[in-house]
């Protein structure tokens, strides 16, 4: 593949909806988006085009607010989940990805703990400082 925003060839293309939404999903964080898309295409490949078209298709392409608060938005929301350490940690990689600096990913999961308690945000904190590390030693 020679651009970011390309496709691979091996995953599904559908419709519009799919090729933007995937052009945006592949912005956030390429190699976690194939290596999803890719794993859930064996056993589930509506699910697979359910995750390019919906979210990152309908949602994420909408002019209400930019690729950065969007990003902010579902760090928050994961981190509040609780139970969503891997999409969280793609998220993160995402929103970095997309210019949000760290301090950024932590005041959002940080004010998590006002409205999800200490144990979500302590989850959240713990994936974000994985997350950081990754980045750190990817040379």
């Amino acid at each position: 593949m020679t651009q970011s925003d390309q496709q691979p060839d091996n995953l599904p293309d559908s419709s519009e909806r799919y090729r933007q939404g995937w052009q945006i999903l592949a912005r956030l964080n390429q190699p976690a988006a194939e290596q999803l898309i890719e794993s859930l295409q064996e056993i589930a490949p509506d699910l697979s085009r359910f995750v390019v078209e919906f979210p990152f298709g309908d949602i994420y392409s909408r002019p209400g607010l930019d690729p950065q608060s969007r990003s902010l938005i579902t760090i928050a929301s994961l981190t509040t989940l609780g139970h969503a350490q891997p999409q969280l940690k793609a998220h993160i990689h995402g929103a970095l990805n997309l210019g949000c600096t760290r301090e950024q990913v932590v005041e959002v999961i940080l004010q998590m703990a006002v409205y999800a308690g200490f144990p979500a945000a302590l989850n959240g904190m713990l994936t974000a400082k994985a997350a950081f590390a990754e980045r750190d030693a990817d040379p």
